[in-house]
């Protein structure tokens, strides 16, 4: 560091190193391997000397012979189903939730009409709407996608709107002193500002849909991997249980992987802080 630097109050000091003091990605992704590891090590270690017994809680060995058994039968099946439910559900919520959120955002009308019934309905159990959508839905497909956009919508609409009304008030009157239309104020100043709420809105809503998913398929399914965890219960298959378990962690980190790979292209424009490193 400069002696120019050292004079410099330390948060300017901070924001002035190089970008090369950060760690490369990968030492990042290795240290986030570290904990699941240990993990793994410690349950392996404890289910073989005999401190949990191995009908209730196998040994993470035998878990991965039953996902090998599992991928060369079945698992793609069930994983197919999950993915084309979670997919839909998950559109149609946010997809719903996105224009209930810009016309309740921007308009103190709609905010009066609509605001105290979404406040009620988000308060609704997931597992509450399961009984009344079987009795007008049926077990087929449709059923199941709906409780998943239902979970899916809460989300995207709550964090959509506080984005919205924490806009600065200023960006919106030099929008309007530069003379913006009512389209060009959204899609320059509220659309831009409103993006990072946005994005958290669309991961926990996809966290959400996952759940939701585990519900519908627990209760109404042939296919998918909720049947799998109810048929891993019922055959008292601890194993299969957890493998399932294992595979909704992995395809839940995945999609979360991939709205935060977008929303880190669509808001590189931000400046923000990103932490310390452990040294400082």
């Amino acid at each position: 560091m400069t002696s120019h630097s050292k004079d410099l109050p330390a948060p300017l000091a901070l924001s002035r190193r190089p970008s090369a003091v950060f760690k490369p990605m990968w030492q990042r992704r290795l240290k986030g391997l570290a904990l699941p590891l240990l993990i793994v090590v410690v349950l392996e270690f404890i289910v073989r000397i005999g401190w949990l017994p191995s009908y209730q809680m196998p040994a993470p060995s035998e878990i991965a012979v039953t996902l090998t058994d599992l991928a060369e039968g079945a698992l793609w099946k069930h994983i197919g189903a999950s993915l084309v439910r979670v997919l839909l559900g998950f559109a149609i919520g946010a997809s719903l939730a996105l224009v209930f959120a810009a016309w309740v955002g921007l308009s103190r009308e709609a905010e009066a009409f609509l605001e105290p019934t979404f406040a009620a309905l988000r308060s609704i159990p997931g597992l509450a709407w399961v009984p009344l959508l079987l009795l007008w839905l049926g077990i087929d497909e449709t059923s199941k996608i709906v409780l998943i956009a239902i979970g899916a919508f809460f989300p995207v609409y709550v964090n959509v709107v506080a984005a919205i009304r924490n806009i600065d008030r200023k960006l919106v009157e030099v929008g309007r002193i530069y003379g913006f239309s009512r389209w060009q104020l959204v899609r320059r100043i509220l659309l831009p500002a409103a993006l990072p709420g946005l994005f958290t809105g669309l991961r926990s809503g996809m966290s959400l849909a996952w759940m939701f998913l585990v519900a519908a398929e627990l209760i109404a399914a042939t296919k998918g991997l909720g049947y799998l965890l109810s048929d891993g219960r019922e055959t008292s298959r601890p194993d299969i249980v957890l493998a399932a378990i294992i595979v909704l962690a992995l395809l839940g980190k995945l999609s979360d992987g991939l709205l935060a790979a977008l929303e880190k292209r669509w808001l590189a424009w931000r400046d923000t802080f990103t932490g310390q490193d452990g040294k400082d």
